[in-house]
């Protein structure tokens, strides 16, 4: 290790360079991951803040909760302590006296009933309790919509007041809206239906391990799908975690590359010194950990100013670009591309072990 320090002190410019497209690949890396994240949980966060466990569609809706259609009577199908009826709406936003297409919000809404178990905390107002009153995210009140204003969604002519507001809640990457059940039926098929036929789109089942899901006997209509599955088949969710991280396990891959590339020729550069150690008594092994000590220590400097740079551009961002960072992931791809760092060190190795003393000194 004492040998590759006093290198490195030496042919500072050398060894920055290489410390920098390290710095480069792993900003880039750690930006792409936040955005993968933040992408999946705009999709994803208002399932997952239901802590549900399981969903019920209709059979034919093949796992999408919009082309399901089942009815209020269905609920008495299924047997759960904690069963909700659900109505989903997707459609866009408009400030009541702002008429322009540009100030239009896309939103998606959740239409359940007034005790319903998966409505969301409230941090401001109130829950809905009559017709046309809805309950927002904060990511719309980032948008300028506050407590109090009155909106339109859709085609519907009437008028819908915000009463409350939640913590930031999306779905399909658009802010998140709840209502009721009600309300919901007049947004999307103009009119209320009351009753035992009254439309709904799915039912969200909250068990425990001693909550068991069954349905009646004979009842082929209904499909039980878990909320991991259900989220898998959201609409782009896992075609853009796919795309996404395979870009980053690529940049694993182009690192171990360009780092062996970096260290192989600075190697070659060095196979006279070698030969003079190896002729006074240097082992191998001294010489290959000296180039693997010296590799961890320019891959750990450069994943560590990547994660600088990375947390200091996550506080600069807008708050509507889907990003968020993951400790977790952060930790994790930091071990990887110092790993990879080293590996590409690794592929070095053979041309040291294969010097002779002799050829060296003499060519």
């Amino acid at each position: 290790m004492f040998l590759g320090l006093e290198e490195m002190k030496y042919f500072k410019l050398r060894y920055t360079l290489v410390v920098g497209v390290i710095v480069l690949v792993a900003y880039v890396a750690f930006m792409l991951s936040g955005l993968a994240n933040g992408l999946a949980q705009g999709v994803r966060q208002g399932v997952d803040n239901w802590d549900a466990t399981s969903i019920i569609l209709s059979d034919d809706a093949n796992k999408s909760l919009n082309a399901s259609s089942l009815a209020m009577s269905d609920l008495d199908q299924v047997e759960a302590k904690q069963k909700e009826a659900l109505g989903q709406y997707a459609g866009a936003l408009n400030k009541v006296g702002h008429n322009k297409e540009s100030d239009k919000i896309n939103i998606s809404l959740f239409g359940v009933t007034e005790n319903s178990s998966i409505k969301p905390k409230l941090v401001e107002g109130r829950y809905f309790e009559n017709q046309g009153e809805i309950i927002i995210p904060k990511n719309l009140v980032d948008k300028g919509i506050k407590l109090g204003d009155t909106v339109k969604i859709g085609k519907l002519d009437k008028e819908l007041k915000v009463v409350g507001i939640t913590n930031q809640n999306s779905f399909s990457i658009v802010p998140l809206i709840y209502t009721s059940i009600d309300q919901w039926q007049e947004l999307k098929f103009g009119k209320i239906i009351e009753g035992d036929q009254a439309p709904i789109n799915g039912i969200v089942v909250r068990s425990t391990p001693t909550n068991k899901i069954t349905f009646a006997k004979d009842n082929d209509d209904l499909a039980k799908y878990d909320i991991e599955d259900f989220i898998q088949k959201l609409p782009g969710y896992s075609e853009q975690n796919l795309t996404l991280n395979a870009m980053i396990y690529f940049l694993f891959a182009i690192t171990a590359a360009i780092i062996g590339i970096f260290i192989y020729v600075m190697t070659l550069q060095k196979i006279s010194l070698f030969g003079v150690m190896k002729a006074q008594g240097v082992s191998n092994g001294y010489i290959i950990k000296s180039i693997i000590a010296q590799t961890f220590i320019l891959g750990v400097i450069g994943v560590a100013i990547g994660v600088v740079l990375t947390l200091l551009t996550n506080l600069v961002l807008p708050s509507a670009m889907p990003f968020e960072l993951d400790s977790v992931n952060l930790a994790l791809y930091s071990i990887v591309l110092v790993f990879v760092a080293v590996l590409g060190g690794v592929f070095s190795i053979r041309t040291v072990t294969h010097v002779d003393p002799m050829k060296a000194i003499g060519g």
